[in-house]
């Protein structure tokens, strides 16, 4: 190998001829093999402290230790740019171990279901069901989607109240908004199955199409206020740019704007609501299908007080909230990653009275009953705080 000097940059490179390359990575190889071998034995060595843990019911996670270790190794490293990827190193090897003892945990224990009871299907026939806004709301409408056109329901004022129906035993079931296509999600319901004990036991994706609706006598050039719910402004904003001379009033719900609108006896107004609550209060589309994309949905949760999933179901949300550390959320999505599960939606919410720190939504598919889930939720719950499965639907 011939060093060599380079021109003006007064750097210093190697000229490596190709049998010398070679020969460095017959080395390299070499050196992977014993890496390889060492590596399983620390893997064997890692499942008799599982055996030793899982028998005298000591858990899985031991922080201090792992830390401790993580110095230790650091400390065996001479080169000052490797001890960082030392510690790197073992962290991984260490999370790996981990994982690999919570799958010797779910083998050694009965099948365990986060507190959820399988069943064979959701009763729809003879419940009661419950939804925030007015006749005509698109709750109602995602609501006879799920359940039938038939199914008895109600409505309250307030998203909260919907949660209180079922909590208290009066209603079976709630549906409430989560996401539209068009907006994102709908933050405060995050916020609010926190503080309930609840559990996701369905979704229902519906279509979405906007209206602009008025009075029989209102003449489009006469609007000057338009009320709606926060959403559906967002979703219609292309066309609310276009006429900005219309004030904006936000009211809890669409079809909560359409009643309005119908029992003031004004022609200067109008709501932003679905085709249906024309029909029910009587009002004229001015326009119809104005929201900014033609394919807006919003997915609805179908909520219950009972913590039961249908047999079959592939679809868990979990919650949790980490240290605001770095790496914390990379090392906690790597027992998804490492039981081979999709993760498909993270959101992230503020955790009131905490500025700067969060907790966690996920979507992962699967089902309560697979060893793969388990073991990843298992691990999940001992490294984060807070952890909660809200559903398998």
């Amino acid at each position: 190998m011939k060093k060599e000097e380079v021109g003006a940059s007064g750097k210093v490179c190697y000229n490596v001829q190709m049998d010398d390359l070679k020969a460095i990575r017959e080395k390299i190889d070499d050196a992977d093999r014993e890496m390889v071998a060492l590596f399983e034995k620390r893997m064997q060595l890692a499942e008799e402290v599982a055996a030793y843990k899982i028998k005298n019911k000591i858990p899985i996670l031991d922080k201090t230790r792992e830390d401790q270790k993580l110095a230790e190794v650091e400390a065996l490293a001479d080169m000052p740019y490797t001890k960082k990827s030392v510690r790197e190193l073992y962290t991984q090897i260490m999370s790996m171990s981990r994982k690999r003892q919570y799958q010797l945990l779910a083998e050694q224990k009965q099948t365990e279901t986060m507190a959820f009871r399988e069943v064979e299907a959701l009763k729809k026939e003879h419940v009661r069901t419950v939804f925030q806004g007015e006749e005509g709301a698109y709750a109602q409408a995602a609501l006879y989607a799920f359940f039938g056109p038939e199914t008895p329901c109600y409505h309250v004022e307030t998203w909260r109240d919907a949660l209180e129906e079922i909590c208290n035993g009066r209603a079976d079931y709630a549906v409430l908004p989560f996401e539209n296509s068009s907006a994102g999600y709908v933050s405060e319901n995050f916020d609010l199955i926190s503080e309930y004990d609840v559990a996701i036991v369905g979704e229902q994706i519906i279509p979405i199409e906007h209206c602009l609706l008025a009075k029989e006598e209102t003449a489009p050039e006469a609007i000057r206020q338009v009320y709606s719910h926060p959403q559906a402004f967002l979703q219609c904003s292309h066309f609310l740019e276009q006429h900005r001379h219309m004030e904006r009033i936000s009211l809890k719900n669409t079809a909560a704007a359409a009643k309005k609108i119908s029992e003031e006896d004004r022609t200067d107004q109008a709501a932003i609501a679905s085709a249906l609550t024309a029909d029910i209060y009587g009002l004229k589309k001015i326009r119809t299908g104005i929201q900014n994309n033609e394919s807006n949905s919003t997915r609805f949760f179908v909520v219950s007080n009972e913590k039961i999933f249908v047999k079959g179901a592939d679809k868990i949300t979990v919650s949790f909230e980490i240290k605001h550390e770095a790496g914390s959320l990379y090392r906690t999505l790597s027992h998804f990653i490492y039981n081979d599960l999709n993760l498909n939606r993270i959101e992230s919410r503020p955790i009131q009275g905490r500025n700067w720190e969060y907790r966690f939504f996920i979507d992962i598919d699967g089902n309560l009953n697979e060893s793969a889930v388990q073991n990843a939720l298992r691990g999940l719950a001992a490294e984060t705080n807070q952890c909660k499965v809200w559903g398998n639907y």
